[in-house]
Formats: structure tokens, C-alpha cells, sequence
């Protein structure tokens, strides 16, 4: 069942000039694993990976319902890349142990477009991640 949906939109240029303007604006959209990621790109790659992940954690805080704010800020939410496809994954958020979060993330010359959508757990797919767990 779903939950919520979010999309979100920027500007990837607008995303490098506030990194350029405050080295701690990385620091404070990304949490620890993802900063060392953002510190192995150069270029524009680098910049394309920040107004991903900022642009993510938004269109989230959409689906969830809360926005960017009291209750869900940009270091509860942590995207990573699958090792086996690169498929970015959500692997910690609010509400982790009720809901399952998709996500898609695209880059298309200036901008990063990014959709999440979050579904309840339902008791079959609790089993089914704790199995997968297990392994």
C-alpha cells in the first residue's frame, strides 16, 4: 500500500554555488558514508552527486509528509549505491521498520530530477527483509 510519493527537482549549478559559498553545506546535507563518497568525485560529477542526494532527501521528506524540518532532517536519511547494481538505495530513514522506500534519481544536463515513493510493510515483506538479513 502506498504511503506517500515525492518528487523533487534542482538546479545542479544552484546546489554547487552554495557548496562553493560553504564547505559545510556538504557536511550538512550528507551524513558520513555518503561525505566520503562526495569526497572521492572531482568536477561536475562531484556536484551532480551533492544535488543528488539533496534533491533525494527532499522529494523523501515529501513522501513522508513532513518536509525538511523539526521532524525529518538530511542526516536521518542515507542513500547509498547497491555494490552489485549502483542502484541507489535509501537504507536509513524514519519510519524504517514500517515502510519501504524507492527511489530514482536522474540527471539530465543542469538538473537532477528525483522521485521516492514509500509503501507500508506489510507482514509478508517484514519477513521477507528479515530473511533476506539473515543470509
Amino acid at each position: 500500500m502506498i504511503y506517500g510519493n515525492g518528487i523533487d527537482i534542482q538546479e545542479i549549478r544552484k546546489i554547487q554555488k552554495a557548496q562553493e559559498k560553504r564547505e559545510s553545506f556538504a557536511k550538512r546535507i550528507l551524513t558520513v558514508n555518503e561525505l566520503a563518497i562526495f569526497e572521492k568525485y572531482k568536477g561536475n560529477r562531484k556536484y551532480e552527486f551533492l544535488a543528488g542526494r539533496f534533491s533525494a532527501k527532499e522529494a523523501f521528506s515529501k513522501a513522508y509528509g513532513t518536509g525538511i524540518g523539526k521532524k525529518v532532517g538530511f542526516q536521518d536519511i542515507e542513500i547509498l549505491n547497491d555494490s552489485q547494481t549502483g542502484r541507489p538505495e535509501i537504507v536509513k530513514f524514519p519510519g524504517d521498520n514500517k515502510l519501504q522506500a524507492k527511489i530514482s534519481i536522474s540527471h539530465s544536463g543542469e538538473y537532477v530530477v528525483t522521485e521516492v515513493i514509500l509503501e507500508k510493510l506489510t507482514w509478508q515483506t517484514k519477513m521477507k527483509k528479515f530473511l533476506i538479513k539473515q543470509k
